[in-house]
């Protein structure tokens, strides 16, 4: 039966609740200021217009799950994408929520506050420690301007500090409690969602696993355990932290894939049958062509090579010069390139060698695996050709050529064997758009490929198209897919020429899989990259340590507002303190405990390895990283390594308080010292808030007592 009365019992952390509310305060307030395009707001806005538009593009720098939650925020507001991103500064229109726009990264660097203090909690540190890493998370005017725009580094931030909290808490709950593997799993997801936001989320998810492996390999030896409680709780971790991120991980492109059917500005870096499966584009051409090629087909060929650009195999009424400007000779017939825009010179017709008719019969003859094909260009009628003649740009490959007959005793080669090498074990029929296939040059064994190359002038600054031997060809430039493809009716080439000059569609759809689509998207997303260009603002990352560099993100067109990504000057100091400290205490323990000395108790290092294990290992795998990187990068990209030093900073000032101080003075006078260095800290946040906030004005001469380095760039009108 009900016992009455009911009574309800809670605890409630009223530390936590304020820091909780100022974070919200700090990054939610003035939200929609300002009411303009701030710096890579112009970027992502892109992708964001095109996710209400359902249009596919490839984003190289990140996952789509941090794309998604922008659109989210955006679908809430009730943004319809008809926004166009086209430059820093531009007004948004009245009708535009951007209060909307910014609300989920606001929040997510908002909750990063609460989430540091109870993971400091979770390192066994004490409330005031936690309530230190809070503070320090709480006045970092960069983080606070990261937060505020439609950015997404305080997501990821969010999502890594989530993941190291639940897999803490998963690991300090008792042994017998079941409910402890709801925090192992959230940590999972939170992985998941780290690496889903951006690829430099991985760093911090490779660090999670070891400290899970580490932990893993002690219960293995741990003789207190059965052997089924330990194959219980390393099955749940590798489930959790190794099955349920990858799942989540495709299926964040799943969705992604689900809802971006339309065509847009970067299906050709796709394959043709990826671009065939979206609405619109190159599915309006191919949708309904013939599936099987057929002697006599006429079809235009694609090359599979990622780079430079996708391009098209084509031919033209320009022979190539009798001599370059080296002095080399050519062999003067008929130029063969690569064209990177939609053409009638890119038809082509698959000829057997045995007959003369270029027109399909009935029932067709299809081409398989193995065939010997002749290629005639359609507008031209010369053979494809290739012999052992150096190319214009490559030398060391053989020219590639439609054959013309100069009576100079220089023979046709134009037999072509069709390789296909991604052929299904049933068939080995040609297939438009699915088959990728070899042209192997009969004489001379050498392969067709795109080099890569742009030719001079004279080629029209098309690509170069060669034939070089397959053991020195790199495999990606070698393949070749039909993309158009009709079957052939006119034997007459002028009735031809009209036939190639006519369009192709009939209506019927072709999809390819989920899991062709997402390996493909996968591979061109770690692979092709945006062209990098020098940056005003981007900085190397030995510049980020000392901060000499800042990002300017936004002016107001005719004061001196403006917002700045600049930290906090006293705070990034300390934190870079705290990591030579650490490294310096940690070196010395190391040395006295290998000549037998035990300093701390085995609780006390244990805890002390813990805490450099984890922030101190969290700063190196997200700041070393990118000393190896050859991409444009800026001061943001520190943000991540730097809120683990700000975990680390009061975490090792208790350590000295606890274990390194004995008398009373002494800990009274680094109390003392810790109040003043927290007062500096708020002093600097609120110097610098209005470049954090842009708001009030300031004048010039206020502006410029705030260039504390010289490196600085701040802009500011004399009036």
């Amino acid at each position: 039966m009900l016992q009455l009365p009911l009574v309800v019992t809670a605890r409630l952390d009223l530390v936590l609740v304020l820091v909780t509310l100022l974070s919200l305060w700090t990054r939610l307030s003035g939200l929609g200021y300002p009411g303009a395009v701030v710096f890579d707001e112009v970027y992502y806005g892109q992708f964001l217009s095109l996710y209400m538009k359902r249009t596919f593009f490839i984003d190289d720098s990140g996952p789509p799950l941090g794309h998604a939650l922008l659109a989210l925020g955006a679908y809430l507001g009730g943004f319809d994408g008809n926004f166009v991103w086209n430059r820093i500064g531009a007004a948004y229109p009245c009708s535009l929520s951007v209060w909307s726009l910014r609300l989920l990264p606001a929040l997510g660097g908002a909750l990063c506050v609460p989430l540091g203090y109870l993971l400091i909690l979770e390192l066994r540190c004490s409330h005031l420690s936690a309530l230190g890493a809070a503070l320090l998370l709480l006045l970092e005017n960069s983080l606070i301007v990261q937060s505020r725009f439609m950015l997404l580094e305080s997501l990821l931030i969010f999502f890594v500090l989530l993941a190291f909290f639940s897999y803490l808490r998963f690991h300090n709950a008792p042994g017998r409690c079941w409910s402890r593997y709801g925090w192992l799993l959230l940590s999972g997801v939170s992985c998941a969602a780290a690496v889903g936001v951006k690829y430099t989320g991985l760093f911090s998810y490779l660090l999670l696993l070891g400290v899970a492996s580490l932990h893993s390999w002690k219960l293995i030896g741990d003789q207190a355990q059965s052997h089924m409680s330990v194959c219980v709780q390393c099955g749940w971790k590798v489930l959790c932290l190794l099955v349920v991120p990858v799942l989540l991980y495709v299926f964040w492109f799943y969705v992604h894939l689900s809802i971006l059917q339309r065509s847009g500005p970067h299906d050709q870096l796709m394959s043709s049958a990826f671009q065939a499966s979206l609405q619109g584009g190159l599915s309006r051409v191919t949708r309904g062509q013939p599936l099987q090629v057929a002697f006599g087909s006429q079809v235009t060929l694609r090359s599979s090579a990622p780079r430079p650009v996708p391009c098209w195999l084509h031919s033209h009424k320009a022979n190539y010069p009798i001599r370059y400007e080296n002095g080399r000779g050519s062999s003067h017939q008929q130029q063969v390139t690569c064209y990177a825009f939609k053409d009638v010179n890119n038809w082509w017709i698959i000829k057997d060698p045995a007959r003369q008719e270029l027109v399909v019969d009935s029932p067709p003859r299809l081409v398989r695996h193995g065939d010997i094909i002749q290629l005639v260009h359609g507008m031209t009628s010369r053979l494809l050709n290739s012999h052992d003649v150096a190319a214009p740009m490559s030398p060391h490959a053989q020219e590639v050529s439609g054959y013309i007959d100069f009576n100079v005793s220089m023979a046709t080669q134009n037999l072509w064997r069709l390789e296909i090498y991604n052929r299904e074990a049933e068939s080995e029929e040609w297939k438009t758009i699915v088959s990728e296939v070899r042209l192997v040059h009969v004489n001379t064994s050498a392969v067709l490929k795109l080099s890569g190359l742009l030719l001079p002038d004279w080629g029209f600054r098309q690509m170069e198209v060669v034939a070089e031997k397959l053991l020195k060809a790199h495999s990606g430039s070698l393949g070749w897919t039909v993309e158009e493809h009709r079957y052939g009716t006119s034997q007459e080439q002028k009735e031809r020429e009209a036939e190639l000059h006519s369009p192709t569609h009939i209506d019927i759809d072709r999809k390819i899989s989920f899991w062709s689509k997402f390996t493909e998207l996968q591979w061109k997303m770690l692979t092709v990259k945006q062209e990098e260009s020098e940056h005003k603002y981007s900085s190397a990352p030995l510049e980020w340590i000392a901060m000499e560099t800042n990002i300017a993100y936004w002016l107001h067109p005719s004061s001196n507002a403006q917002i700045h990504l600049i930290g906090n000057p006293v705070s990034w100091g300390v934190a870079n303190l705290s990591l030579l400290a650490y490294q310096l205490l940690a070196a010395l323990y190391l040395l006295r405990r290998r000549r037998g000395f035990r300093d701390l108790p085995d609780g006390a290092w244990q805890r002390f390895a813990s805490v450099g294990l984890l922030c101190g290992g969290g700063w190196a795998v997200n700041f070393l990283p990118f000393l190896l990187m050859e991409r444009t990068l800026f001061l943001y990209h520190y943000l991540p390594a730097l809120c683990y030093l700000y975990l680390l900073s009061p975490a090792l000032l208790e350590h000295i308080h606890t274990h390194l101080l004995s008398s009373r003075t002494s800990r009274h006078m680094l109390a003392v010292c810790t109040a003043a260095v927290l007062l500096s800290i708020f002093l600097s946040y609120w110097t610098f808030c209005p470049l954090t906030y842009g708001n009030p004005e300031l004048t010039a001469n206020q502006l410029q007592a705030l260039k504390w380095r010289d490196s600085w760039d701040i802009l500011y009108r004399r009036r």
